[in-house]
Formats: structure tokens, C-alpha cells, sequence
């Protein structure tokens, strides 16, 4: 965090105990005393609020980290793949006969997307054939929202090579590409922009300090009336709440809309991904991504992880839905554009074909679902009986749904099931990954049942 911003905290703690000591020093002595008590409880609480904060800043990098800070040091060595170590040759097509599963992935995990439920897909593969993960250090991101760099990558050396790369970050393909064999498959996935808006909104709102000043108890829709009102491009956290897609991508989210740049940018995206899936249409994208890289059905079966509850009053709908499409106008194009794409893909598989595979993998699910899941469906985080699988919540709220295992699993299941409703953060920590910053955030939430 910036030396300025830890200035305006004591700042603001002077100030407090100044208008403290003023409002105290006119008093009759017995209310002097009861009110210099309370005042040394608000002094208090602001010092320890402020020292939350500078903590919580520390966790989370500042946003404006330029590409030239995050590129490897000049000399890195690229990607080297160890002696005698087979190269996967795959045809393009999945189908086509003789394929050898993928095994070398680079997943762009982008916010509020469903991409929770494909890193668990991820994190199976990776375990089930021992593959070699580039995981984050101390954290479940690599320093998200800074630029991606190799040096991030837990116990990293020059010219290492891993399979699969698969958790947060702001990308950066050179860095990201240095680390993968060159025949890596490239992944992402994207979301109706005006949908992903409410989702990221409600998640991460608490933590974007321009969304206190909305007084309405529709706190959404009275920014979506006037955003330009309460958004502030360099406010902390800012970037959760405009063109989402677009910055979790690697680019300026405040780009002007009619700058050549955007569509530079959605062709780059185009050149570098093999398949963007879409989260509205997530089996016929595992479906697609399946037959991309040669899996079998086992293998893309899914729980739907991370998902929040219902919101108690209506989604946006007509005007406020326009509204936030035209709000993330960057996103909606990009949106569109590989709507489009998706649509050409399904066309190219065989819409018939597409409809068995997916009825096959829906049926898969139900099986599974019946198999593993206690009472078959998601409960709120109140009912979830095993720590083991509590989602993280996001802060000051309980809104994400986890499930409760079945008691009793067959052996030939017991595996399977617990992995696919494990939750990232144990998850991350059953693969060995070192979550100490995360760990020491969950300590002070819990202590102060945030």
C-alpha cells in the first residue's frame, strides 16, 4: 500500500481524537467522564479499524502495477521441458482418431464466471495423472490485481515448465507463456456482462469504498442510475465494478469504447485462446473443451461450486440490465464477439451431436449428484456440517452455498465425491499450496465475524 494512504489513516485517527477532546472539554464533570470513556473506545476502534486495513491493503497489491514491474527479470529462461519428457501432440480436433489427452493447460480464470467450478475440473485432472501445477505463493492468486509474473509462481526456478496454470491473475501472456510447453492449450471463460456486473457487485461491493456513499437499500440500482456519480477509476478496488472481463484479461478497462484498441484487443484474445466457453452455456463448453482435449466424460463432471444464494428481490431486468450492459460497453463487445464464435464452434461439432453429449454429461451429474451429495442439492453456509467444505464467503455476508458429503460412499466413489465438492481454498491446501496470507485474513475475519 502507498505511503499517502497510510498517511490519511493517522490523519484521519488525529482528526477523530481532536473533534474527541473538543467535544469532552465543555462537559459537566460526570458526563465528561462517561463521554471521555466512550471516546477512547471510538479512538479505539478507528486505530484498530485503520490497522485492519493497512493489513488487508498489504494482502492485496496495489492496482496500478505496470507491465514493466511484472515481467520475469531479463535472462529467465523459457519454458524447458525436462529430458526425456514426451511432448502431448494433439490434433486440433479432439475427435479425430488416435488423439492423446492434453495435458498441458493454461486456464485464464476470470471473476464470477463459473471458473470456480472448472478449476475444480483442473485441480482433478492435475491430481489424477500428477501433473505439475504453477501454483501461487501464500495466496489462492498471484497477487491479483498486479500483472502476472513468473517470479510469482510457488518455488519457481528459471526455465521451469509446468503443466497446468490455472488460478487468479491479471494475465500477461509472454510471462504466462514462458512457463508452458509450446504446444499448451489456452483457455478462458466469459459471462453476460450486465450478469456478471450484479454478481461481482454484491461479492466484492463491501470492499470498494465508493459503494458506501449509496444510501438506497438497492444499492446497485442507485449506482446503475448515475454511475458516473460514485465510480472512481482509481478507487480502491475499482476495477471490480467496470469491464471486469476486459481487465482480468491484461487490459485497460477504461479504455475509450471507440478507441481501435478495443478490437485489437478482442482479436489478440481471439490469436492466443483455443476456446473461450461461455458461462451461460457450460455444457456444451465442457462439451467443446472435452473433445479439445481429448478427456473422457469422468473427467469434466462437475458440482456447481461457488455459487451464490438467490438474491431476494429481482435480477435486473429491462432498464437496469441496459444499463449495466452500457456500463460495461468493453465487455459486451468482447461478449458478443466470441458469443458468436461459440455458436460457429457448435455448429462446426454438429448441433445433434452436441445435444447427446450434453444430455449424456447432464445425465452423469444427476448420477453423481445422487451419489455424493447429502440431501442432493446446495445449502447455505450456516448448514454446511464439515469445515472441510465451507466455501470462502465474501466479506461482511454468508451468501455463497456449499454442500454436505453423504455419510456413507462406496469406496469406488468416496474419492471422486469428496474432490468434486472440495472448495478452492482446501483444495489449493490439500495440493501443498503455501496460503499463509490466506490463512492469517480467514484468522481476523473469523475472530471479528466478518
Amino acid at each position: 500500500m502507498s505511503f499517502p494512504r497510510r498517511r490519511n489513516f493517522r490523519m484521519m485517527s488525529r482528526g477523530l481524537r481532536a473533534w474527541c477532546w473538543l467535544a469532552v472539554s465543555e462537559m459537566p464533570l460526570p458526563q465528561k467522564k462517561r463521554w471521555e470513556s466512550m471516546a477512547k473506545g471510538l479512538v479505539l476502534g478507528a486505530l484498530f479499524t485503520s490497522f485492519l486495513l493497512l493489513l488487508y491493503s498489504y494482502a492485496v497489491p496495489p492496482l496500478h502495477t505496470g507491465l514493466a514491474s511484472a515481467r520475469t527479470p531479463e535472462g529467465t529462461a523459457p519454458c524447458s521441458p525436462a529430458p526425456g519428457e514426451p511432448e502431448t501432440v494433439t490434433p486440433a480436433n479432439g475427435s479425430a482418431a488416435g488423439c492423446q489427452p492434453r495435458r498441458d493447460i493454461v486456464f485464464m480464470k476470470t471473476h464470477k464466471t463459473a471458473s470456480s467450478t472448472l478449476l475444480n475440473i483442473l485441480f482433478r485432472f492435475g491430481q489424477k495423472h500428477g501433473l505439475k501445477f504453477a501454483f501461487p505463493n501464500g495466496r489462492n492468486d498471484f497477487d491479483y490485481p498486479a500483472f502476472f509474473a513468473r517470479s510469482l509462481v510457488q518455488d519457481y526456478r528459471p526455465g521451469a515448465c509446468f503443466n497446468i496454470i490455472c488460478n487468479h491473475m491479471r494475465f500477461h501472456y509472454e510471462e504466462v507463456r514462458g512457463l508452458v510447453p509450446p504446444n499448451a492449450t489456452f483457455i478462458t471463460v466469459l459471462r453476460d456482462p450486465a450478469r456478471l456486473f450484479e454478481s461481482s457487485f454484491h461479492y466484492f461491493g463491501s470492499v470498494v469504498p465508493f459503494t458506501w456513499k449509496l444510501s438506497s437499500q438497492d444499492k446497485l440500482a442507485e449506482f446503475l442510475q448515475d454511475p458516473d456519480r460514485y465510480y472512481d477509476p482509481n478507487g480502491y478496488n475499482a476495477h471490480y465494478l467496470r469491464n471486469l472481463l476486459f481487465f482480468d484479461l491484461g487490459y485497460d478497462s477504461g479504455l475509450d469504447p471507440g478507441s481501435p484498441q478495443v478490437q485489437e484487443h478482442i482479436l489478440e484474445v481471439e490469436r492466443r485462446f483455443h476456446l473461450v466457453l461461455l458461462q451461460e452455456y457450460f455444457d456444451e463448453s465442457l462439451v467443446l473443451l472435452k473433445d479439445l482435449l481429448c478427456w473422457e466424460l469422468e473427467d469434466v463432471l462437475y458440482f456447481k461450486l461457488n455459487a451464490r444464494r438467490d438474491p431476494a428481490g429481482p435480477r435486473l431486468s429491462g432498464e437496469l440490465y441496459r444499463r449495466a450492459t452500457a456500463w460495461n460497453v468493453l465487455d459486451a463487445r468482447l461478449y458478443r464477439h466470441f458469443n458468436a464464435s461459440f455458436w460457429r464452434k457448435v455448429e462446426a461439432f454438429g448441433r445433434e451431436r452436441m445435444a447427446r453429449e450434453v444430455a449424456t454429461l447432464r445425465r452423469a451429474n444427476e448420477r453423481m449428484r445422487r451419489i455424493c451429495i447429502d440431501g442432493g442439492r446446495a445449502v447455505d453456509a450456516a448448514a454446511i456440517q464439515d469445515s472441510a467444505m465451507q466455501p470462502w464467503q465474501p466479506l461482511g455476508a454468508k451468501s455463497i452455498l456449499g454442500y454436505n458429503l453423504k455419510k456413507s460412499i462406496g469406496r469406488r466413489h468416496a474419492q471422486l465425491c469428496r474432490r468434486m465438492l472440495t472448495p478452492e481454498i482446501q483444495y489449493l491446501m490439500d495440493l501443498g499450496v503455501n496460503l499463509w496470507v490466506t490463512k492469517l485474513w480467514k484468522f481476523i475475519r473469523d475472530f471479528l465475524q466478518w
